[in-house]
């Protein structure tokens, strides 16, 4: 009923048209539409992707900054923790090291004090033996010459018991002899004396010669006790130098560590919105074009009456 009203009003305005479309041309038609729409989605759809990939790829780049920032955080803390070590640790050995030179200057400081005084007991000591030897050498030589003297007393005494004897001798002869036979007498008693008084004095000679032997005996047995005393004394003690102060070794010198750069990331391929429309329009003019070249010199008529004559380019 459309179609009829459509006729009329086409008649009447003198507007009549004659349409003959070829199935073929149709059916071109409608393929180089399917391709243009395919070439249309086939944009859209290689832009969306470059878009989900840029996106992406701005996701990767924020990502590697913040494991670079993350990372230059950590060494930076991880450097400001071991320059703190390496400051404790190194007040830790100088105080060690002066605590330990102020103990080994005191042990050394009694050490000295405490041979300094083992050095006067040994002097004292000395001096007690050498005091001892010399007076020991003094009773000795004391008694020596008592000795000594003891056996001149002796002589004296038989000296003077010798004249006695002598004198008594002398005058028995006197009274009971005369003559020869007295002076024999007299002789006789005063050889006998003599002999005695010989003995006598060379038994006192060899007492004093004895007591000299005994004297240099004790000087020299005093000299080796006062030689063994003196090599026993301590030698004088010195003091030892000073223990040297401690120094403290160069500081250690610090590089900061090197600056952490993001992970390389690679950029998305792109891929073109052009080619699907340029391969959509190019497929539909291929497709159009052949179906025209087809459809010269034909007639259609169309189910409405409508009818292309003609080629139809």
């Amino acid at each position: 009923m459309k179609d009829n009203l459509l006729k009329e009003q086409l008649a009447q305005s003198g507007l009549e048209m004659s349409i003959v479309i070829a199935p073929a041309v149709a059916a071109a038609l409608i393929g180089g539409g399917t391709s243009i729409i395919g070439g249309l989605f086939g944009s859209k759809s290689a832009s969306d992707q470059n878009q989900q990939a840029q996106a992406n790829y701005q996701e990767q780049l924020k990502a590697a900054q913040a494991a670079a920032d993350a990372q230059n955080e950590y060494n930076k803390r991880a450097f400001e923790v071991e320059k703190q070590n390496y400051q404790n640790f190194r007040k830790y050995e100088w105080d060690t090291a002066v605590k330990s030179w102020q103990y080994n200057s005191e042990v050394q400081d009694f050490q000295y004090l405490q041979t300094v005084k083992q050095f006067g007991k040994s002097v004292e000591n000395t001096q007690d033996q050498l005091t001892y030897n010399n007076i020991a050498a003094m009773q000795a030589s004391e008694a020596e010459q008592a000795s000594l003297q003891e056996i001149m007393n002796e002589r004296a005494f038989n000296m003077q018991g010798a004249l006695v004897e002598q004198l008594q001798a002398e005058g028995r002869a006197a009274l009971g002899q005369a003559g020869n036979s007295r002076n024999k007498a007299i002789q006789s008693t005063i050889a006998s004396i003599g002999r005695d008084a010989a003995i006598m004095d060379a038994s006192l000679s060899s007492s004093v010669e004895q007591m000299r032997r005994n004297m240099r005996d004790i000087s020299m047995r005093r000299y080796g006790a006062d030689m063994q005393a003196k090599a026993s004394m301590m030698i004088d003690p010195e003091r030892l130098p000073d223990i040297p102060q401690p120094t403290q070794a160069p500081e250690r010198i610090f590089i900061e560590p090197m600056k952490a750069m993001p992970g390389a990331v690679a950029q998305p391929v792109q891929q073109s919105t052009w080619a699907p429309l340029a391969t959509g329009f190019l497929s539909a003019a291929s497709q159009i074009g052949g179906a025209a070249v087809m459809n010269q010199n034909t007639k259609y008529k169309s189910p409405l009456g409508w009818q292309i004559q003609g080629s139809l380019l």
